[in-house]
């Protein structure tokens, strides 16, 4: 009996030790949450976009009339290449654009990404 009143009080104080550990290290970890958190938030401002490079030199122009005027300027059409290196657009504004002039049938496709101004 003796023996084992003796390891239930080793037992007890290892426990209390190791509580004591537990909270140390989730006060540490709670002052780490909150640093996160508004490292997070600073990154994703709400609303806020980045500057987009052609917005100087097409002012007051959509992205589909810049589109347009790049087809209508050449006789044989223009590769989606070209459109990319001319407009300075994302592949995906200008796939948008592109399927947008095509279905108010301002454009089609003469073949697989060469498009020509109806």
């Amino acid at each position: 009996m003796q023996k084992l009143q003796s390891q239930l009080k080793t037992v007890s104080k290892s426990l209390a030790a190791l509580s004591k550990q537990v909270e140390r290290i989730s006060k540490q970890v709670d002052k780490l949450q909150p640093a996160k958190k508004v490292a997070a938030k600073r990154k994703t401002a709400p609303g806020r976009r980045p500057a987009d490079r052609k917005a100087a030199s097409t002012m007051g122009k959509t992205v589909l009339d810049t589109v347009f005027d790049a087809i209508k300027r050449s006789k044989k059409g223009v590769t989606v290449a070209q459109l990319k290196q001319g407009t300075k657009l994302d592949a995906r504004q200008l796939s948008n654009a592109l399927y947008k002039l095509s279905q108010k049938n301002k454009v089609y496709a003469k073949s697989r990404g060469l498009y020509v101004k109806k």
